[in-house]
């Protein structure tokens, strides 16, 4: 019987914690024994170095300019902090080409060499930048590659219109069965009344918030440190906040 693998886009407004948040939440997940695999559709090719301890690894995009048609598993797919499996797709030489297509690019590859197969993950976690939501950047709710969708945003004006957006974009592919917007996780930027500003903007948007993540400056400590909070801070309080949403993810897919 074939395994059943959670697909979770994570979307979101550049600077907005995205890459934080989805690294913190893969560490969680394979904290709890999980299988995850981190994919980063980001042009900048940043999103799991907090789960390689603060190194960069080489995108597919590098790779299969380097090695054409010879590239393997083993030089696109990385493993990192408690086993998570990390890819990045890395983007166009700045100012040539389209960034939306190194992502089409690296999702046809990992399909061409079996990744998830080979692998078996229970959960493929794809960060996505959420400023644009066209092209490559619609791939992973447009081409059916996952299935649910999480905004990330704080109260922030341009973050919460970001959000709307993503949110406009799911609904549209929703309607063709594609992927579900299950919440938006609000990270906090200490806004006066921002949680109530969120609350809100998301009667609009048409969701709730899955998860609180308070400003701590224990995040900025962890990054600085190459890492997750699980990783370099043992006992901090943040902690509680990522474990309580992977919980909530966990329980979500069981609906």
């Amino acid at each position: 019987m074939e395994k059943s693998i959670r697909k979770i886009a994570i979307y979101g407004k550049g600077g907005i914690g995205k890459s934080t948040t989805t690294s913190n939440l893969s560490a969680a997940l394979a904290c709890r024994g999980y299988k995850v695999m981190q994919i980063g559709c980001d042009p900048k090719a940043d999103s799991t170095k907090n789960l390689m301890k603060g190194k960069r690894i080489p995108t597919v995009l590098e790779q299969i300019r380097d090695k054409g048609e010879d590239v393997t598993l083993e030089d696109i797919v990385f493993e990192g902090y408690h086993g998570v499996l990390c890819v990045e797709s890395g983007g166009p030489t700045p100012g040539v080409g389209c960034a939306g297509r190194g992502i089409i690019t690296a999702f046809e590859k990992l399909e061409s060499l079996n990744a998830f197969e080979i692998y078996q993950p229970d959960y493929v976690i794809y960060d996505v930048l959420g400023d644009v939501v066209c092209g490559g950047f619609a791939m992973p709710i447009r081409g059916g590659y996952a299935r649910e969708v999480y905004i990330v945003s704080s109260g922030e004006m341009m973050s919460l219109y970001a959000a709307n957006n993503i949110a406009s974009a799911i609904r549209g592919f929703g309607n063709r069965g594609y992927a579900k917007l299950k919440g938006l996780i609000l990270n906090a930027k200490n806004i006066v009344n921002e949680r109530e500003i969120v609350e809100e903007a998301l009667k609009e948007i048409g969701t709730t918030i899955t998860q609180y993540i308070p400003r701590s400056a224990d995040i900025q400590e962890a990054e600085n440190g190459g890492g997750t909070v699980f990783e370099i801070l043992e006992h901090s309080e943040m902690h509680a906040v990522y474990n309580a949403l992977a919980e909530t993810i966990i329980r979500n897919g069981a609906e």
